[in-house]
């Protein structure tokens, strides 16, 4: 078999599996301020021939942003001269809900803080959500990364959906491959 027919064999079974988990738009590699308006543009007009709901398209592209945002700036493979981070962003719809996945590179020190803040946010009422957000614009300092700690608290209160996460450790053991998934219900 030559080298081009297994390529394209590839290409396809990657199609299909795409199609197959309504994977619309997958992505890896840097991410800038121009790639973060090119997708939500991407995504907002795929919504808008879909006639997808008015409100939820806002939901999508606000989880979008802040997602992409977080990665810009909180991946530790990133350049903080160009803001410009590294990683995956996945979208895709099911029949009840948009996914929008995103992965990057975190170190082992930084896990268990950051674990913490996402089962204290899941943990949290909407009430609870909406006083923890306030509280972090009124005193929320910023982080060595620019982050007021705003983003995840925010994608929750707007969502009403736990944060799904993983940390999957890399080659070298000190390195992880951090994996968020938010889902936006349609229904």
């Amino acid at each position: 078999m030559s080298t081009k027919f297994n390529f394209i064999k590839t290409v396809l079974s990657l199609h299909d599996e795409m199609i197959s988990n309504g994977f619309s738009l997958v992505y890896e590699g840097e991410f800038s301020h121009d790639i973060m308006k090119m997708f939500t543009s991407m995504a907002d007009q795929n919504m808008e021939k879909a006639n997808e709901d008015r409100a939820i398209r806002r939901k999508v592209f606000h989880v979008m942003v802040e997602t992409l945002q977080n990665m810009t700036k909180h991946s530790d493979e990133h350049d903080p001269d160009d803001r410009i981070g590294n990683g995956m962003f996945i979208v895709g719809k099911t029949d009840e809900h948009w996914n929008i996945i995103t992965a990057n590179k975190i170190y082992k020190e930084r896990i268990d803080e950051l674990k913490q803040s996402i089962d204290e946010i899941n943990n949290m009422t909407k009430e609870e959500l909406k006083a923890l957000y306030k509280k972090q614009i009124r005193e929320g300092a910023l982080s060595d990364k620019g982050g007021a700690g705003l983003g995840l608290i925010d994608i929750a209160r707007k969502t009403g959906e736990r944060l799904d996460y993983q940390f999957l450790p890399l080659d070298d053991n000190e390195s992880y491959f951090f994996l968020l998934k938010v889902k936006i219900r349609t229904k």
